[in-house]
C-alpha cells in the first residue's frame, strides 16, 4: 500500500534529488521561468512554494530555513527582496505549470514552470480583454439613452 508516501522520487537517490530541486529552485528564482519535464515541474512546485511563503515574512530565522534548502546566497537575497515584494498579497499558488508537448529525443512530457506574478504579458492580455468588454457595454447603454431623450425633447 502507498499510504502517506507523496514524494515523487524521480528515479534518483535522496541526496541527488535534493540537490537537483535546490538547483532548479535557484534557477527558477533567478530566471522567473524554466523548462523541464512535467514530473520535475510538479516536484519543484511542492519544493519551492513553501519557501516563497516563508519569504513573505523577512526574519533571520526564515532566511536561515530557506538558505538550508536553497544553498545559494544570491537566490535567497533575490527571493526575499524581489519575489516576496510581488507575492506579498497572494495567499498561495505562486507558480504556474504550462505543458509544452513532448521532447524530441525521448518523447518525455515537457513543461514550463514560472512564477505567476512575473509574467507581465499574460496579465496585460487578460486585463485588457476584460476592460474593453466592460467599457463597450457601458458606452452602448449610455449612448442609446441620451439620444432617445433628446429626440423626444425636440419633437415636443
Amino acid at each position: 500500500m502507498k499510504h502517506g508516501k507523496k514524494v515523487n522520487h524521480l528515479s534518483r537517490k535522496t541526496a541527488h534529488r535534493k540537490a537537483m530541486l535546490s538547483n532548479m529552485s535557484c534557477s527558477l528564482i533567478e530566471h522567473k521561468r524554466i523548462n523541464t519535464t512535467v514530473a520535475k515541474a510538479k516536484a519543484l512546485k511542492q519544493f519551492v512554494e513553501p519557501l516563497i511563503t516563508k519569504s513573505k515574512e523577512d526574519t533571520t530565522h526564515n532566511r536561515r530555513l530557506v538558505f538550508a534548502k536553497l544553498r545559494s546566497k544570491e537566490a535567497v537575497t533575490e527571493l526575499f527582496r524581489d519575489v516576496a515584494s510581488k507575492v506579498g498579497d497572494r495567499p498561495g499558488g505562486y507558480t504556474r505549470i504550462i505543458k509544452m508537448g513532448n521532447r524530441l529525443g525521448d518523447n518525455a512530457d515537457m513543461a514550463m514552470i514560472e512564477l505567476v506574478d512575473f509574467n507581465e504579458t499574460y496579465k496585460l492580455e487578460v486585463g485588457a480583454k476584460k476592460a474593453t468588454t466592460r467599457r463597450s457595454r457601458k458606452s452602448k447603454s449610455t449612448a442609446d439613452a441620451p439620444v432617445a431623450e433628446t429626440k423626444t425633447n425636440e419633437e415636443e
